[in-house]
């Protein structure tokens, strides 16, 4: 008869976890995607469920912005070391950002995931985002007064862009307008990356908080100009 340690299925390794993960481009692979492995592995340990690191993601993410935008104008008139605060958002927005590639690698390798639990993902990755933008937005106008209204309102809506499309890229109609995975390629797409992003800002708050009015200028630029450039991809296949 078979010993219990020959019937024990072989416990899940890092490499495990990390060998499901859904990407994210060449930065989050590299380091958010491997952090977010160790951390569904102790999850795993502990009989924790995908929910639990989501809304855990969900409560960092949330408090390193909400921790920046209140401190905004105590930085800008330098009462309060930027290091710090931007220490404090770049870390938590990373950690925040691992345990959402956490939650998803439970998930699969457990067999825990659900729909419900995939709604909760997407709405917490919402929360977050609108979080981290208020930080950018905040900092930018504490740092420039005559930052204009309008380009906040354009830089907060074309930020949703990468979240909207990555949710219609996980459907059965998706595609890719530059389907090229060579390195050169993968080192542009880097301006895409959430975790390439999020480490970008976070040095940007921890160096040089002035910069904040040019970080919310190019990523308005670059996400507003990757809307366009989909609507024409799409539109163009849509009339063949």
């Amino acid at each position: 008869m078979p010993s219990a340690t020959t019937l024990a299925e072989p416990r899940p390794t890092v490499a495990d976890f990390h060998r499901v993960n859904r990407g994210g481009g060449l930065f989050s692979e590299s380091i958010s995607q491997w952090i977010g492995a160790a951390f569904a592995l102790v999850a795993q340990r502990l009989g924790l469920r995908p929910t639990a690191l989501t809304l855990t993601n969900l409560v960092l993410g949330l408090g390193a912005s909400v921790a920046v935008v209140a401190l905004a104008d105590d930085v800008a008139a330098g009462s309060v070391p930027a290091w710090l605060v931007g220490l404090v958002a770049l870390v938590g927005w990373q950690v925040a950002y691992a345990l959402d590639c956490a939650d998803g690698q439970l998930a699969r390798v457990t067999g825990q995931g659900s729909a419900a639990g995939a709604r909760v993902d997407v709405l917490c990755d919402v929360a977050a985002q609108i979080a981290l933008v208020a930080a950018l937005s905040a900092t930018a106008v504490a740092q420039r007064p005559s930052t204009p209204v309008w380009l906040v309102a354009v830089f907060a809506g074309t930020w949703m862009v990468n979240l909207v499309t990555s949710v219609m890229q996980a459907g059965p109609n998706a595609a890719s307008m530059v389907t090229s995975t060579s390195f050169p390629v993968r080192v542009v797409k880097l301006v895409r990356d959430y975790g390439a992003v999020i480490f970008l800002a976070g040095l940007v708050l921890v160096f040089a908080p002035a910069l904040a009015f040019w970080v919310v200028v190019a990523f308005t630029v670059v996400n507003g100009g990757f809307l366009l450039a989909s609507i024409a991809f799409s539109a163009r296949a849509s009339l063949r």
